[in-house]
């Protein structure tokens, strides 16, 4: 899988302040520095037309709270994209509706040379964004935030770590809990369409506070320790996420892995 570089964002919001800090530091810091990214953050406000400026009103039907105007929206992103649509340019709207965000969907995003992200607030947006403007509508878990702001942060660093030339090793990437962490092991195993939780890691010192890092991570057999690693990732699966295995089930070698002896 690769990803298109450099990636630009549009961030549309009625808090162009808040990514003050979140785009200023690691990664995304990073990404800007050595011209992988460039990202862009427009003021919905400034789409209006009216003395007040105003972006929401409230929702037909008498429910409560606020809903965003249609129409702001649609002029920033009119005005984002100018003449015409590139092809492989996404308006996603993050809001509590949409599509629950995984490392698949994150793959799948990368593929876009251009990506405009429309941040949600008060009740949510007007559904004629959502039906008509966005291709896509994503959501980065099953809870409320006050807004989408948070939430395009959230994806927008997980797009960056892919991107080749970001991280010092783009392995680490690849290879991570919801990526590839099955191609630990060769063969057929590393084919199955199920992620897994990532195996524990350990670094010096050997011994703290007399707890021991497991002696087969000590040993130089690489094989043991792929095999190792894969038994504590589905252990760990099994345990906190078992919903990430109930589809596809096991495969043969992960249940011989699991009825191996367990090594400390």
């Amino acid at each position: 899988m690769s990803i298109t570089s450099p990636t630009h964002f549009d961030l549309i919001t009625i808090f162009p302040e808040f990514f003050q800090g979140p785009l200023e530091c690691g990664i995304i810091r990073q990404a800007i520095k050595k011209h992988l990214i460039s990202i862009k953050i427009h003021n919905l406000r400034k789409f209006t037309l009216d003395t007040h400026q105003t972006v929401d009103d409230r929702p037909f039907g008498g429910e409560e709270g606020m809903v965003l105007k249609p129409e702001p929206i649609f002029r920033a992103v009119k005005n984002i994209l100018g003449t015409g649509r590139p092809k492989k340019t996404k308006v996603i709207l993050l809001s509590p509706q949409g599509k629950k965000l995984s490392q698949n969907l994150v793959w799948q995003l990368s593929h876009s040379h251009h990506l405009i992200f429309i941040c949600g607030r008060y009740e949510g947006v007007d559904e004629r964004v959502a039906d008509n403007l966005a291709t896509d509508e994503i959501s980065i878990g099953d809870y409320i935030l006050s807004g989408g702001e948070l939430a395009t942060c959230v994806l927008i660093d997980c797009l960056v770590r892919i991107i080749p030339g970001v991280l010092n090793n783009f392995k680490s990437a690849i290879n991570e809990s919801f990526s590839c962490s099955r191609s630990a092991l060769k063969g057929p195993t590393k084919n199955l369409n199920y992620s897994l939780l990532d195996h524990p890691q350990y670094t010096r010192p050997e011994i703290f506070d007399g707890m021991k890092v497991p002696s087969v991570l000590l040993s130089g057999n690489h094989q043991k320790i792929r095999r190792w690693r894969r038994r504590q990732a589905l252990e760990k699966t099994l345990k906190n996420r078992p919903d990430l295995l109930e589809y596809d089930g096991l495969s043969k070698d992960d249940k011989l892995i699991l009825a191996e002896p367990c090594n400390p």
